[in-house]
């Protein structure tokens, strides 16, 4: 299956990129299953994307939570609890 992943503020400047498609294994069926596999990446994916960081998620443009349901082509948005303007 292949998701549009996004990242704003912090995320996006941790990681040093704004978006991406990417090609998740069958086994990844949920936003926590992919913050998981994504964590799997190394440094510095696994601790930006650590749940001890507050970070917040969005499936299809709606807040979400680890058991939301990825779909094709769906996005996803990775982000700080607290953003500006």
């Amino acid at each position: 299956m292949k998701v549009r992943l996004r990242y704003f503020a912090s995320v996006r400047e941790a990681l040093g990129v704004s978006e991406e498609w990417v090609d998740v294994p069958e086994e990844v069926r949920t936003i926590g299953d992919l913050r998981r596999y994504l964590m799997k990446r190394g440094e510095p994916w696994s601790d930006v994307l650590e749940k001890k960081n507050g970070l917040r998620m969005a499936c299809q443009l709606k807040m979400a939570d680890p058991d939301t349901i990825l779909t094709e082509d769906c996005e996803v948005a990775f982000f700080p609890p607290v953003t500006g303007g």
